[in-house]
C-alpha cells in the first residue's frame, strides 16, 4: 500500500515537474500582462482575438504548417524507402547502413545545422527554400528509419518473395504487401516528423530565406528584441498549439485502443 502511494506521488511530481511550465503559460494566456508572473486587468481572451488579428502571426503560423507537412512528407518516403533498403540488405551492408542512418539521431543538431551551412554556401543555394526543406529532411528522415525499421522487422521477410512467387511485380508486391503491413510506422514517423520540424529552431534559423519565419525563429526574435508588439499574444498562441496537440494525441491513443469490428464480433 506504502508503495503504492509512494509511486504515485512520485508520478504526480514528475507530471508538475513536465507540466507546470506550460500550465502557467496557459494561465497567462488570458491575461494582456507584457509579464508572466503579473496579473493586469480581468480574465480576457484578448490575447487569443490578437493571434488571430495578426496578419503576421497568421502568415508565420501558415509557414510554419507547410514546411512541417512538406519536410514530414519527403521525409517519411525517403525515410521509408532507406528502411526497406537498410531490412533487404544483406547482413554486412544492412548494419553499416543501419548504423549510419541513426548518426543524425545522436549527433549534435548544432553540428548539423552548421555543416548544412557550409554545404549549401560551398553549392550558391544558402538561405533558400531548397536549403530550408533540406535541412528539415535531414533532422525528420533518421526518426522515420528509426519508425518504419521495427516494422519490417515483426513482418514475415518471406512474404516479399511469396508475392513475387504468385505473379505479382516488384512493385505491386512492394505497395500491396509490404507497405500495408508497415503502415502504422509509415504514420508514425510522419507524425514524429511533423513534430519534430514545428518544434525546429536551430537548423531553421542557420538556412532559411532572410525574409522566412516560423514560429520558432518569430518567438526567439520577439523575445530577444523584446520590442515587438505581438510578444504577449505568443502565450496564446503557443496554448493553443499546446491544446491541439493534445487532443491529436488523445484521438490517435483512441483510436489505437479501439477494437476492431472482427475483434468485437469475437
Amino acid at each position: 500500500m506504502v508503495k503504492k502511494i509512494l509511486s504515485v506521488l512520485l508520478c504526480a511530481a514528475v507530471l508538475v515537474f513536465i507540466y507546470a511550465p506550460i500550465l502557467l503559460l496557459v494561465v497567462y494566456s488570458f491575461t494582456t500582462s507584457n509579464v508572466i508572473g503579473k496579473w493586469e486587468g480581468n480574465f480576457s481572451f484578448e490575447l487569443y482575438a490578437q493571434v488571430f488579428r495578426s496578419a503576421e502571426i497568421m502568415q508565420i503560423l501558415f509557414n510554419t504548417v507547410w514546411l512541417a507537412l512538406a519536410a514530414a512528407a519527403l521525409s517519411t518516403v525517403l525515410g521509408t524507402a532507406g528502411a526497406i533498403g537498410i531490412f533487404y540488405s544483406r547482413r554486412r551492408a544492412a548494419k553499416p547502413l543501419q548504423a549510419a542512418s541513426q548518426i543524425p539521431v545522436i549527433n549534435a543538431e548544432i553540428v548539423t545545422a552548421i555543416s548544412l551551412a557550409l554545404l549549401f554556401s560551398a553549392v550558391f543555394l544558402y538561405r533558400t527554400y531548397l536549403s530550408l526543406i533540406v535541412g528539415h529532411m535531414v533532422l525528420c528522415t533518421p526518426f522515420v528509419v528509426l519508425s518504419v525499421l521495427p516494422k519490417l522487422k515483426q513482418m514475415d521477410s518471406n512474404t516479399y518473395e511469396a508475392a513475387l512467387d504468385l505473379g505479382a511485380s516488384p512493385s505491386q508486391a512492394l505497395f500491396k504487401v509490404v507497405v500495408p503491413q508497415i503502415f502504422s510506422g509509415i504514420l508514425s514517423g510522419f507524425m514524429l516528423s511533423i513534430t519534430l520540424s514545428l518544434d525546429d529552431y536551430i537548423v531553421t534559423a542557420f538556412t532559411k530565406p532572410p525574409m522566412f519565419d516560423t514560429i520558432s525563429t518569430y518567438v526567439y526574435n520577439a523575445v530577444k528584441n523584446g520590442t515587438n508588439s505581438s510578444t504577449p499574444a505568443l502565450r496564446a498562441l503557443s496554448a493553443l498549439i499546446f491544446v491541439v496537440m493534445i487532443v491529436i494525441l488523445l484521438v490517435v491513443n483512441l483510436r489505437a485502443r479501439k477494437p476492431s469490428s472482427k475483434e468485437a464480433a469475437k
